[in-house]
């Protein structure tokens, strides 16, 4: 089988996490059966299409890592050949010359409503003579829609789904201006492409119905359809903003990773067994779409999180440490010196333990950074106390003399200190955390000041007033 899918969002605005999530289900079609994914950007609405909104659409999809293959097609370029093909059914009788003004339009919907009918156009122009054509009107092109019969399609993710050809009426190809509309452009679009797989929401239904007419005209191929379902928010209600992040960029800001956002979008209404973690290379092997669920799925920011968290932990060090210096930098305001990235990368398979997303790491990891003096919190200069200095002044000496700088060794010389003088452990490893990062929370003291240095270590405890 030879697959051709596609990705054609509407430039109007960011990336949406739906979006985002169509977008990988055509591309990890594609990549199972070895096909091809082919992204377009559907401009033709001129005033809400912005050169910004593409830029956005373009970056998100990089991030996620969904390269397309060859060039980007834009709609709105290819206006000439949608029109070619409206003014072709026109000449094949398989459409007509519609002179209905927009009050006429207007007023037809109105009395529509009155009686409780469905509002529609009433094929006025359908059997008229063109010679009764009124003066200065310029007229659309309408598509001679069936009329009786049904329009079956058979859904590759929601089963066979039938329509009544009266719920049809006879939409428009070519507005008065010569301009194609978007239901005619879409599908010359496809078939100019050579789209053999339409994948996308489950809100595209009722426009399938209406462009598997012109396909029918044409009598060209019909592709299949497989649509998905809508992403909720967790309270069962689509997925807005009043639920959170919606769009792509703002995940990234929110510190997750790509990778891992891919993972938990597949797993966001297709499944394969109980498998959670499921890395790309899996997804593309085992890809289909009859494992698609046929309900809604709810957006869980917590599962997310959890799943960030595995691939926080399993990235290397190395990209750990760029990802998040930019972040630290714009804290700082000041690039981060050679000394800092060592420590940053000494220190990462602490900090990413623990961490949920990169914003989390970032914070953890700024004290390993931040210059001297640090500045202290409230709750970590209380601790620091004329009689805790004195007491960690007794614990530095020892340091200063200390071979092995290394956490179990320096959690050691505490112990020993604590267990001469009578004093709990926390005594001495609570004011010390203060002195060393500003804080009451940070990863093992010990840990922290391994990773440090003695050098580092030592130079902090002095800033904080203890003697050395």
């Amino acid at each position: 089988m030879s697959v051709t899918v596609r990705f054609a969002p509407s430039p109007t605005g960011f990336l949406h996490i739906g979006g985002g999530r169509t977008a990988l289900f055509n591309w990890l079609f594609a990549r199972h059966h070895k096909g091809v994914f082919k992204l377009r950007i559907e401009d033709t609405d001129r005033q809400r299409s912005t050169q910004a909104a593409i830029d956005a659409i373009i970056d998100g999809m990089k991030w996620l890592g969904l390269e397309w293959d060859g060039d980007i097609v834009f709609q709105f370029a290819r206006a000439a050949r949608h029109a070619e093909i409206a003014r072709q059914l026109l000449a094949e009788g398989k459409a007509y010359h519609c002179y209905c003004t927009p009050e006429e339009l207007a007023k037809m919907r109105e009395e529509q409503k009155a009686k409780n009918l469905p509002q529609r156009y009433d094929g006025t122009w359908r059997d008229r003579d063109p010679k009764d054509a009124p003066s200065g009107v310029k007229p659309v092109i309408r598509l001679r829609m069936p009329q009786t019969g049904e329009t079956i399609v058979q859904d590759r993710v929601l089963g066979e789904i039938r329509v009544g050809n009266t719920e049809l009426d006879d939409m428009v190809l070519l507005r008065g201006d010569g301009t194609p509309t978007y239901m005619l452009a879409v599908v010359v679009d496809d078939h100019d492409m050579d789209i053999s797989h339409v994948i996308r929401g489950s809100d595209h239904m009722t426009n399938t119905f209406r462009q598997y007419q012109i396909y029918a005209a044409m009598s060209w191929p019909i592709p299949e359809f497989a649509h998905i379902p809508l992403i909720h928010g967790p309270d069962g209600a689509k997925m807005s903003k009043r639920h959170g992040a919606v769009g792509i960029g703002a995940y990234r800001d929110m510190g997750y990773l790509p990778e891992a956002l891919r993972n938990y979008l597949l797993r966001l209404g297709w499944s394969h067994g109980d498998d959670e973690i499921i890395s790309t290379e899996q997804a593309i092997e085992w890809f289909n779409l009859e494992s698609i669920g046929r309900s809604p799925a709810r957006f869980d920011f917590a599962k997310l999180e959890s799943v960030n968290g595995h691939y926080l932990r399993n990235a290397s060090n190395e990209r750990l440490v760029e990802l998040i210096a930019p972040r630290l930098e714009a804290v700082l305001g000041a690039p981060i010196d050679a000394a800092g990235k060592a420590r940053l990368l000494r220190g990462m398979d602490g900090l990413k333990a623990r961490a949920k997303s990169l914003v989390d790491l970032a914070e953890s990891a700024l004290l390993y950074v931040r210059s001297r003096p640090l500045a202290m919190d409230a709750k970590a200069a209380a601790l620091l106390t004329p009689e805790a200095k004195g007491t960690l002044s007794g614990t530095v000496k020892i340091l200063q003399d200390l071979a092995e700088w290394r956490a179990p060794a320096l959690e050691q010389v505490d112990r020993q200190y604590a267990e001469q003088h009578a004093i709990k452990l926390g005594q001495l490893a609570q004011p010390k955390r203060a002195a060393l990062t500003g804080s009451t929370t940070s990863p093992p003291i010990y840990e922290v000041m391994e990773i440090l240095g003695k050098e580092e270590t030592l130079a902090r405890l002095r800033d904080a007033g203890i003697s050395v």
